[in-house]
This record gives C-alpha cells, sequence and structure tokens, in this order.
C-alpha cells in the first residue's frame, strides 16, 4: 500500500497549487480529481489576474494589497499564458462619482507594490480610440492596469511542475472513503474509467474540492450538516469581437454591480459576470435566460453596436465555492480564502480549503504548505515566488521576442500558428514540434490548426484524454472549430489510449 505525507482532493487551482508547493518542499504528495483538471470552477472565471478594484468598496484593503501584489509575481511565473491588459472605466454620470473613482484607482496603484505595470491615466473618450465603440454621452474615462490568464492552462501547468517536482496527479479518480486509522487517513480512490479501487495512506489530507468542500466533509469525511461555503453562480457570454483595439472595459451598473467586456480569443469579446446564490450540483451549472438578458442589456448599456442573445456564440457558468461569511448578497459575500485544519490531537488532520481566488492561489498554497509544516513538521522554506511554471522561463516583458524567435526557427510554420502555440506552451514549444521541418511532420490538421502532434503533447504531458479537455480546457480552440472534424479528432485520441 502507498505511504504518502499528503492527499489532496481537488484539481482545480488551488489543490495544484498546494501539490506543486508541497513537493516542492519535500512532501510526498498526491492529488486525486474526480474529473479532469480545472474541469470546475478553475475554468470558469473571467481570466483575470487582478486586485478586485470593487472590492475596495467592501473595505477588502487586505485581500486587494495582497491580490494586487501577486500580479506581477505571476505574470514572470508564466509569461506565456499571463500578460497585462490595461481596462478603460468610462465614468457614468449618475453612478459613482468621478472624484471616488479617482480615489479607488489612486489606492489601486499605490496599494500593491506595482513595478512593470503602468499606472492609471484619465482619458477623453471623445478623441481616445476607446471611446469610438462606446454610445454617445461617455465622455471622460480612467485607464488602469491588470492582467489577463489562460485560467484552466494556468492548472495544469501548476500540475505538470508538481508532478516534475515527484507529486503524482491522478485525474478521473475519485476519493470514495476517508478513515482515520491510528495517525493515519486510510483513503479509498475509485478510477472513474474502470471502477477499480485502490487503498493508499496519508498523514494528513487536504480537501481543496472547490464547490465539493462540504460535500467531501459529509459524505466522504463523515461530517453531518457541514456548511462552510456560499455556492454563487458566475456566468459569461462571449461574442463576436465588438471592438478593434486590445484594451478591457468595466462598466458600472445601476444595480451596484460590475462587468467586463474583454476581447478573448483574438476574434472574440467575453462579457461577464453574473453573481447569483447557487443551490444543487455545481457539476449542472448552466448558464440562465436571465443572465443572457442581463449580460446583453449591461453590455448594450455602454456599446454603441447593440448585441442580442442571438449573437452569443458560447456561454460558460461555474460555481465560486466563497467562504460563507453571512453577507446579505452574493455580490457581497467575500473573495477571500479561508484555512481550517480539522483534528483531535494525535488524528490525522485533514486540512479544509474555503473560498479563495485565481490570483490569490499562490499565496493561498503557500499558507496551506506552512499548515501541513505546523501538522507534520517542517520541510523546506517557501519557494514559488521568482520560480517559473512549464514553458514559462523566459522575461515576462519578452513574450513578442519569443514569438518572433519561434517565427524565425519554424519559417516554414504559418505566423499565426506559431503565435498561439508559443502562447500556449511558451519554451516547450520545441518539445511539441519535435524535429518538424514543416506542417506535414506535424500529422492530421483536425481543424483549426490543431494538429496531432499537439494532441500527443497533450496527452503524452498534460493528462488530456477528451476532445473536451482539448478544445475548451488545454486550449479554447473549440470557438472556433470545426465540428465536421469531431469523429477523426476522437477517433485519433481513442486510438492514442490503446
Amino acid at each position: 500500500m502507498t505511504e504518502l505525507d499528503v492527499l489532496i482532493i481537488g484539481g482545480g487551482i488551488n489543490g495544484t497549487g498546494i501539490a506543486r508547493d508541497a513537493a516542492g518542499r519535500g512532501y510526498s504528495v498526491l492529488l486525486a480529481e474526480m474529473n479532469d483538471l480545472a474541469s470546475g470552477t478553475s475554468s470558469a472565471s473571467t481570466k483575470l489576474i487582478h486586485g478586485g478594484l470593487r472590492y475596495l468598496e467592501h473595505h477588502a484593503f487586505r485581500l486587494v494589497r495582497e491580490a494586487l501584489g501577486e500580479r506581477e509575481v505571476l505574470w514572470a511565473m508564466a509569461p506565456h499564458i499571463i500578460w497585462p491588459l490595461r481596462f478603460v472605466l468610462p465614468h457614468h454620470r449618475g453612478l459613482r462619482p468621478a472624484w471616488l473613482l479617482r480615489l479607488g484607482l489612486f489606492i489601486y496603484d499605490h496599494l500593491g507594490g506595482r513595478r512593470l505595470l503602468p499606472p492609471t491615466r484619465t482619458l477623453d473618450l471623445r478623441r481616445d480610440a476607446a471611446g469610438q465603440p462606446l454610445a454617445p454621452g461617455f465622455t471622460r474615462g480612467f485607464e488602469y492596469s491588470d492582467g489577463w490568464v489562460q485560467d484552466s492552462r494556468l492548472v495544469v501547468l501548476n500540475a505538470m511542475d508538481a508532478a516534475a517536482r515527484g507529486a503524482g496527479i491522478l485525474t478521473r479518480t475519485k476519493v470514495v472513503s476517508l478513515v482515520r486509522a491510528a495517525a493515519r487517513w486510510m483513503v479509498t480512490l475509485e478510477d472513474g474509467r474502470t471502477g477499480a479501487r485502490r487503498l493508499v495512506a496519508a498523514r494528513l489530507v487536504v480537501n481543496a474540492a472547490g464547490p465539493w468542500v462540504d460535500d467531501v466533509l459529509r459524505q466522504v469525511a463523515h461530517r453531518p450538516g457541514a456548511r462552510h461555503v456560499r455556492l454563487v453562480q458566475g456566468s459569461h457570454i462571449v461574442v463576436p469581437r465588438l471592438y478593434d483595439h486590445d484594451r478591457a472595459y468595466i462598466f458600472q451598473n445601476a444595480d451596484g454591480r460590475i462587468i467586463f467586456a474583454i476581447p478573448y480569443e483574438d476574434s472574440h469579446t467575453l462579457i461577464g459576470t453574473t453573481d447569483l446564490d447557487y443551490s444543487g450540483d455545481p457539476a449542472a451549472v448552466r448558464i440562465t435566460t436571465g443572465e443572457i438578458d442581463y449580460l446583453v442589456g449591461s453590455a448594450n448599456a455602454y456599446f454603441r453596436r447593440a448585441i442580442t442573445p442571438a449573437d452569443v456564440v458560447w456561454s460558460y457558468s461555474g460555481v465560486r465555492p466563497l467562504y460563507d461569511d453571512g453577507a446579505s448578497t452574493a455580490q457581497e459575500a467575500t473573495r477571500d480564502y479561508v484555512l481550517q485544519l480539522d483534528g483531535a490531537a494525535g488524528d490525522p488532520p485533514l486540512l479544509n480549503v474555503f473560498g479563495g481566488k485565481i490570483t490569490t492561489y499562490r499565496h493561498l498554497a503557500e499558507a496551506a504548505v506552512d499548515h501541513i509544516g505546523q501538522a507534520l513538521g517542517r520541510r523546506g522554506q517557501p519557494w514559488t515566488a521568482g520560480s517559473h511554471l512549464a514553458g514559462g522561463d523566459f522575461p515576462a516583458t519578452g513574450l513578442a521576442a519569443l514569438i518572433e524567435g519561434y517565427q524565425a526557427q519554424y519559417p516554414v510554420l504559418p505566423p499565426a500558428l506559431v503565435r498561439r502555440l508559443t502562447r500556449t506552451y511558451g519554451t516547450r514549444l520545441p518539445t511539441l514540434l519535435g524535429e518538424a521541418t514543416c506542417l506535414a511532420d506535424l500529422g492530421p490538421d483536425f481543424g483549426a490548426g490543431l494538429t496531432a502532434a499537439e494532441v500527443r503533447y497533450l496527452m503524452a504531458q498534460e493528462w488530456a484524454r477528451s476532445a473536451e479537455d482539448i478544445l475548451w480546457r488545454r486550449t479554447k480552440l473549440g470557438l472556433v472549430f470545426d465540428k465536421a472534424g469531431l469523429p477523426a479528432l476522437e477517433a485519433f485520441i481513442a486510438s492514442l489510449e490503446r
């Protein structure tokens, strides 16, 4: 029977971040995810590395400071999938006054140790290109910095680095039982494909199951009535690109909420998010007609060009497991994280992870592994700040140069393909391309530039096992992929599985 220091339940951003940090400090680690990596909340975010400007209104200064400080740390760790983004905040007469926006942005600029990101500036929207897509009447705005992230890839890259440091990563593997036996947890794992079960022993279990964290406590760890998280549904819509420049917008709504409109995958605009209390199975969450109407109406209040629900080419919803702090509305619930260590003296501990946001995942992981050290005996020191994730070992300011270098190295490949692959795999691109000297060397193209070589790489290196894993989590090619190519792709995946 396998003996472990730490078993982690959940393959989202918190689980993989903890696995990476713990493995890097010398603990033996196994992570079990019942579906694919990032198949829940972690792939349903607004794709932002940001401080949370609106959290200042709720006086969450510690959270905002921590998140602001993480922006440039994460950018340096994975500059191929994280990059700076400028946000335009139009001043809406009748909502928050201009002086309040200026004050909030001044605090935002100075609270988190910004070094490389440019500061806030005031815009004349009558002359600036950012004003052209907006409806008449918006004459003044503010532009500030935050960051963009390929969220599900961030999860995968953390899992890859954890595995490289010795952690075991089991996808499509469910924890079906947790039993305390003397100084160990006896953990029963079930393979989701074969149904086969096996037993492992762990000195400590981390419950990082996201929206299922209370389910783990109730059904697996036998904690009846456990209720620590408030489930909040957040939905997004994607429409054909609404404007030509590369900046994002943050819009105020009359209900006090904000939405973002963000350039997405070159040819689309991402609009979101909503905040609705949710009950039921988190895996069953779907955007509602009301949410679509809300996001369409919010965008139409600002953009010159109106959209309709018929313009929505894709939508996605996720359930955010916010720590239940008793807030009166979903939008007011804290986005901070809470770590709770459960277990009487002499019992093997259970570390429960509640809440959190993608921007602060590294900090959360660092704090979680500090808790592990207190329970099991400290090993190593915090180390992830200043490290690189797979493919990110180049200067954060050098993405354009990296793309240009690979285009020169692979001149026979279409520049658009090299650009996409570089922004997905970074310095691991040569591993994917191998000895290819022409496009044909990459094997069949299943559509949208997805070749057999890329599929092989994703299955061998990144735990992809289905077309959905590849088209919607490892990449976002599903937006432009011709469904006619799906049978051939699925057949090729099946051939590699045999």
